[in-house]
Order: structure tokens, then C-alpha cells, then sequence
């Protein structure tokens, strides 16, 4: 009877938001301020309840966040409602009240987001990627990719991200699926590359597609890296989706060698004029055989990103989001499926898009079988793996809790290029996570939260 409650409950909540949400209009100024005295009023309790605060706070100072929902605002009206339909009320509310009812019946972990890799093809020759030289060997089907998504929403998941290779490759594809479950919310990593002007109408018929553009930094870092000319085009084609008024956002692997160019001022300045809402900042992670070790910013470089972040996400009007210094907001270590899993071109079903170890492949099982498969019960067992949130990763800062999961589970590499050990993966890891400790232990005090690993 209180399944039967609550599903009630939420359902007049997502018709509620749903209706409210059509009667902002032209006048969101006025309106938003109603619509947040709705949410407050029918949201179950503790709900988003900081990210409520939050989004309140910003709508009374009119501030950098205010700037934000204003710009989200300026959207095409249909890709904006859909969005909020989407990701707001599917994803984040009905959805994530699923997921939970599903955790506790099946006692595993189930996930807010899926990764895919559509294929492991892509159309550039970067240098240091494997994608160029494995081509279009690797494939999940149309059938394939609409099975996982037909899947996932039984369990509550309504988000779905591409990665790849390069996912536009198969872009007939990835609108298809778009529109067959136009319930969902799907985002794209992409080198940006074949956003054209007929991708744009396609985006906007639609509606529920959001691309995240690869960017090295400034146009030399790009094209030494992505090859000439890479960089005009990936600036044309934020200049056609912000004419067509489409939501857009970057994504940004910060290194020893680039992470001051892309955390500085002037590259969230010229994104920002661009047209792009939101940037994702991921941390270089040393997989594979051909990993590059000096790659990794050391304690003072990952601190100087840390903290100009966090600076900027007082003064900028741009979501971002630290995916290695912000885990005190996600508590701790996202993967496994405790917020998100990564399904690769060959079908394997991986705990997490940088740690490529699996004893499940989708063509050989259900979703909801591999979210019980050892690894994956590995991370469910053994989640947060430090109590220091800027320590969460089982790999980078905490490499023996990797090792001894992978062997436990008795998981297989699945790597694209060569199978790699774990006890390779991991060493190669070590020396790094020492160096980090102090450093993390420090800040970790600092910012008052002083739950050191002991």
C-alpha cells in the first residue's frame, strides 16, 4: 500500500511541476519565483533540498546563477520544456524515486546515467587515441542500444550519454533512439566536428539531445592534439547551435600540461560568449598501455584547478562540475552504478567509463543481471572507498581498493586496445595517490569537513 502511496505522490508532483512549468511563459522573472514556492510545497522531504536552497539563494541575489537561468530561458521553447520534462521530472524526480524502490528490492546498486559507446569509430587521428586505428570494428546496434534504454527506464534511469570513439559517427542512430524514447534525456561527448546546420534542425525536432564538446584548451592546444583546422570547426559548430538556440556544453580533461589554460579566466570567458551552459572538468586518468604517467598535474596543479572552480562558479554564468574535486557533492565515488555504469562497443558492462574491468556483457545478460554481477556488487559493497571526499576514486587515489575488487571478482580486462592487469593499472597509480594524500587531507580540513582517512 505505501509503494502504491508513494507512486501516487509523485506522479501529481511530476503533473504539478509539469503544468506549472507551461505557465512561466514569457515573464520567467516573475513566475520562477512561483514555481520554486510550488516545488517546495509538493517536493518529498529532503528531495534536492541543498540544490533547492541553492537555486533560490541565486534567484534573490540575481546573481551569476540567476544569469544562467535567464540564459537557459533564451532556449528554444520546445528543446527548454522537454529538457525540464526530461531531466527535471523524469530523470531527476519520478526517475530517481524508481531507482530507489528498484535498490532496495534488488539490493544492488542502479543507476541515475548510462554511458554508451555507440561505436568505437571515429572521424579524426588524434594523437595518443585508440579510436583512429581500432575503426569501425566495434559496434552496438540500433536494436542494442534501444534494448539497454528499454532496460534502464524498468529500472528508473531516463539519462543516457554517449561517448565513444566518436557517437556522431552514428548520428542517424542517435536521433532515432531520440525520438523512439522521447521520455529520456540523452547528452553526447563530441569532438563537435559534425555538427552541421541539418544536425541542428534534426536537434531541434528532437529536442532531446545535448552535445558536450570535446576542447584541449585555446586553438593550439587543440590542433596540435586534434589536428588543423580542428578548432575553427568546433567553433562553428557552437556558433550554429547557439543560433538555432540549442543547449549545449564542453567537456575538459585538465593535465600537467593544459590545466591552466583551460581553468583560467579567459577560457571560461570565451566559452561562456560561445554559447555553452554547463562544462565538465575531467581529470587525465593513466589507463591503457599507451598511458602517459607525466601527464598527471601534480598535488599543486590539481589544487590550482580546485580552486579556481570553485572561484568561478561565484562569478560566471556556466554550470561546472569538477567530476575528481567535487565528490563531497555526490558523496563520494559516482560508478558501479551507484550513479552511472559504462557499456562499451562490445557489449561489456563496465563500472565506470575509465575502469575497464568487467565479468558481464550486455549480449550475454540483462542490465539488471550485470548491476548483480561481482564487480559491480565490489562497488556496491564497498562504496565511499575514503571518507575523504577528495580522495573518492578506487583507481586514481585509492589504487589497492581497485586491485583487490578486480581480483575478488575475479572481473576481465576489457580494454579496447590490449588487456591491461590490474596490478599494472594500479602501480602505475600509486606513487600519484601518496603524493595526493597530504594534499587532500589538508583541503579536506581546510574546507571544514575533517573526515580524514584514518
Amino acid at each position: 500500500m505505501g509503494n502504491v502511496v508513494e507512486k501516487a505522490k509523485i506522479a501529481a508532483m511530476s503533473v504539478s511541476l509539469s503544468k506549472a512549468w507551461q505557465y512561466l511563459g514569457n515573464d520567467p522573472e516573475t513566475n520562477i519565483p512561483k514555481l520554486m514556492d510550488l516545488v517546495d510545497k509538493v517536493a518529498p522531504e529532503g528531495w534536492y533540498e541543498e540544490q533547492r536552497k541553492a537555486f533560490r539563494g541565486a534567484i534573490d541575489a540575481k546573481n551569476n546563477w540567476y544569469q544562467l537561468i535567464m540564459k537557459v530561458w533564451e532556449l528554444d521553447e520546445g528543446v527548454r520544456n522537454t529538457f525540464f520534462n526530461n531531466f527535471i521530472v523524469n530523470a531527476s524526480l519520478a526517475g530517481s524515486a524508481k531507482q530507489e524502490k528498484t535498490k532496495e528490492k534488488e539490493g544492488c546498486n542502479v543507476p541515475w546515467a548510462i554511458l554508451l559507446d555507440p561505436t568505437s569509430a571515429c572521424n579524426l587521428h588524434c594523437t595518443g587515441c585508440w579510436a583512429a586505428e581500432y575503426g569501425n570494428r566495434l559496434n552496438l546496434t540500433f536494436d542494442e542500444l534501444d534494448s539497454i534504454v528499454t532496460q534502464g527506464k524498468k529500472l528508473g534511469t531516463y539519462m543516457y550519454i554517449f561517448t565513444g570513439g566518436e557517437p556522431m559517427v552514428r548520428k542517424k542512430d542517435i536521433i532515432a533512439l531520440c525520438e523512439k524514447h522521447s521520455d529520456c534525456e540523452f547528452l553526447s561527448f563530441t569532438n563537435g566536428t559534425l555538427i552541421d546546420e541539418d544536425f541542428c534542425h534534426e536537434m531541434l525536432r528532437v529536442k532531446n539531445f545535448v552535445p558536450a564538446i570535446s576542447l584541449e584548451g585555446f586553438e593550439e592546444a587543440n590542433d596540435g592534439r586534434r589536428g588543423s583546422g580542428d578548432y575553427e570547426k568546433v567553433m562553428h559548430a557552437m556558433e550554429l547551435m547557439k543560433e538555432h538556440k540549442l543547449p549545449f556544453g564542453i567537456s575538459a580533461c585538465y593535465t600537467s600540461q593544459n590545466y591552466q589554460d583551460i581553468s583560467s579566466e579567459p577560457f571560461f570567458d570565451m566559452i561562456i560568449d560561445a554559447g555553452a551552459l554547463f562544462i565538465w572538468f575531467f581529470h587525465y586518468m593513466p589507463v591503457g598501455n599507451g598511458a602517459v604517467p607525466e601527464l598527471l598535474p601534480n598535488p599543486e596543479q590539481r589544487t590550482e584547478v580546485y580552486k579556481r572552480i570553485r572561484e568561478f562558479r561565484q562569478t560566471k554564468p556556466i554550470f561546472s562540475m569538477d567530476f575528481q574535486n567535487d565528490a563531497e557533492y555526490v558523496g563520494g565515488c559516482i560508478a558501479g552504478g551507484r550513479r552511472y555504469l559504462h557499456i562499451n562497443a562490445k557489449g561489456d558492462v563496465e563500472p565506470c567509463v575509465f575502469i575497464h574491468y568487467s565479468n558481464a556483457n550486455i549480449r550475454e545478460c540483462t542490465l539488471l543481471e550485470a548491476l548483480k554481477s561481482p564487480i559491480f556488487m565490489a562497488y556496491h559493497d564497498g562504496q565511499p572507498f575514503n571518507d575523504n571526499m577528495l580522495r573518492p576514486c578506487p583507481m586514481l587515489e585509492n589504487p589497492e581498493k581497485l586491485r583487490a575488487m578486480v581480483k575478488a571478482a575475479d572481473a576481465k580486462s576489457t580494454d579496447y586496445e590490449a588487456p591491461e592487469s590490474v596490478d599494472t593499472l594500479c602501480g602505475r597509480c600509486k606513487s600519484y595517490a601518496e603524493n595526493w594524500k597530504p594534499q587532500a587531507d589538508f583541503l579536506w580540513e581546510q574546507c571544514g569537513k575533517g573526515k580524514r582517512d584514518k
